[in-house]
């Protein structure tokens, strides 16, 4: 991926930051999977914000942010996605 790209798709995760802003929380009253989305853009902001920026970020930390969602919406995706970004896809075959 080039810079270009990079900075598009960073950027895009910031805007959904901001759009999805008023989910985040435990007390939401939106279906669950809003709720992880926004939460989801929310921890990874700062990581999109970096990027677009042109500057890296501690991958480790932010899969730790990925996985504390669960303990915000008692789901079990936060460790799922964390576990499947810090390792890659596994082929089923």
């Amino acid at each position: 991926m080039d810079e270009a790209e990079t900075r598009l798709i960073a950027n895009a995760m910031y805007e959904i930051h901001s759009l999805l802003a008023s989910y985040v929380g435990s007390e939401s009253e939106a279906p669950t999977d809003v709720r992880f989305a926004a939460h989801l853009a929310y921890a990874l902001h700062n990581e999109a914000s970096a990027l677009a920026a042109g500057t890296g970020f501690d991958l480790g930390f932010a899969l730790k942010k990925v996985a504390a969602i669960d303990g915000i919406l008692g789901t079990s995706d936060g460790r799922r996605l964390a576990d499947l970004w810090s390792t890659g896809p596994k082929d089923n075959a």
